[in-house]
């Protein structure tokens, strides 16, 4: 259990104290309602989110190499929902930590997302390797006299 899953909650207490002592019924009306405001907004922002990466195939992202150099350490998982649009593809049986999920784009390459308590902490790239095509293009490049090679056709 973390720090913050107790702080908040004690600090919510404090408030209606100091609302208590400083305005009597007033005051505590005040400060729940400033609570239940900070709460619906944090509740609709989720259903925001949630609703948006329903409507798009699980574990997709548009690109996958956006994706990894956008995420940064201690980032929430619904912060990365938020960002790709989508729920990500669960690597790991459910209720296991930590948690590790896979955003796939149409090039098939796809970033595996590590999160613990709910955290990013580590994530990896991993681009499928085009043999075929990487054959292909490396004659194409060295022909003699083309631009590829830096001189200009004329010799200069």
């Amino acid at each position: 259990m973390t720090l913050s899953k107790i702080l908040v909650p004690v600090a919510g207490l404090a408030l209606l104290v100091i609302g208590w002592r400083s305005y009597g019924l007033a005051g505590v009306v005040g400060v729940a309602g400033g609570i239940m405001m900070f709460l619906l907004l944090h509740f609709t922002r989720t259903m925001t989110v949630l609703r948006r990466a329903g409507n798009r195939p699980m574990g997709y992202v548009d690109s996958a190499v956006m994706l990894n150099a956008k995420l940064k350490p201690r980032m929430t998982l619904l912060h990365v929902i938020a960002m790709t649009r989508a729920i990500g593809a669960a690597q790991t049986p459910e209720g296991v930590q930590p948690e590790v999920f896979r955003w796939t784009d149409n090039s098939d390459s796809y970033v595996d997302a590590t999160f613990h308590e709910g955290k990013l902490r580590e994530w990896k790239l991993t681009r499928p390797v085009q043999v075929e095509e990487e054959a292909a293009a490396v004659p194409a490049a060295a022909e003699p006299g083309g631009m590829a090679t830096g001189v200009a056709p004329d010799g200069r």
